[in-house]
């Protein structure tokens, strides 16, 4: 009798093929794209970055963060091994803190270089980073960036924006409708950057065959609709992102539309 596969033996890991494809675009209002992105399928890392602040602050903000969990992560990966069903608890708080190190790292890089020119003051940025990690995927969020997952048909927002409507609808203080009326709308409750910490929330999720995982900036979203989510990555990978691009500009592209469209197979 073959002995049980474990979270320890390789050939327990379904070996998922993973693959990333994004774009970012200016929008049809802005001058400047404050928007950043990073995917490499061998690392199985995915990131989107939205940055906030004058004088291209913002743009500055995004890029770092985004270079900063990149290189993190990817130093931090050697000692991870990949997660099986049921997977190893001490596995996954070790990928967490990996994800969580990478952007408190991002946090302490851009408030340090807000703080050395003044200029910059107050820059921040949204980051929503997914890391594949054999049969599961680790998300990591702060800011308003969303990751959707498409499996069968139906899709689900797997992060939590971090603004004040999300607070206040969680709260019951106002309804969906009011929300989508409120002068609060921009408002972020947590952000990489404006100080020298911030909380992450992170998140396992366990693969499929034919997931599809989008991460997109507010650019995006703002303009999505659920319905729009699983026809559109049914085009296939780099149709859908540029579709999904064409779509926010089609409804009134007022913000800079970043997408990576992540296909598991």
């Amino acid at each position: 009798m073959e002995p049980p596969r474990t979270a320890q033996d390789p050939a327990a890991v379904n070996n998922f093929k993973r693959s990333g494809y994004g774009l970012t675009d200016v929008g049809r209002k802005r001058k400047s794209n404050e928007d950043a992105y990073f995917f490499d399928d061998g690392l199985g890392l995915y990131i989107v970055g939205d940055g906030m602040g004058g004088h291209a602050a913002g743009e500055i903000a995004s890029q770092e963060a985004v270079e900063t969990v990149y290189g993190v992560v990817k130093r931090g990966l050697p000692n991870l091994r990949p997660l099986v069903a049921p997977p190893d608890e001490a596995m996954v708080r070790a990928a967490f803190r990996v994800m969580e190190s990478s952007i408190q790292a991002a946090t302490y890089m851009v408030f340090s270089m807000a703080e050395m020119d003044r200029g910059k003051s107050g820059m921040g940025t949204t980051v929503s980073a997914l890391l594949i990690l054999g049969d599961f995927a680790i998300t990591a969020q702060v800011g308003d960036s969303r990751i959707y997952r498409a499996r069968g048909g139906a899709v689900e927002q797997l992060t939590e924006d971090h603004t004040l409507i999300a607070w206040q609808i969680k709260q019951g203080l106002i309804t969906q409708d009011e929300a989508l009326r409120s002068p609060h709308r921009n408002v972020i409750t947590r952000a990489v950057g404006n100080r020298d910490y911030v909380q992450v929330d992170t998140g396992l999720v366990e693969l499929q065959k034919g997931d599809r995982f989008l991460l997109c900036s507010d650019g995006l979203h703002g303009y999505l609709k659920d319905e729009d989510v699983c026809p559109t990555v049914a085009i296939g990978q780099e149709g859908a992102v540029r579709r999904f691009i064409d779509l926010a500009n089609e409804r009134g592209g007022k913000d800079n539309i970043t997408a990576i469209l992540v296909e598991i197979d």
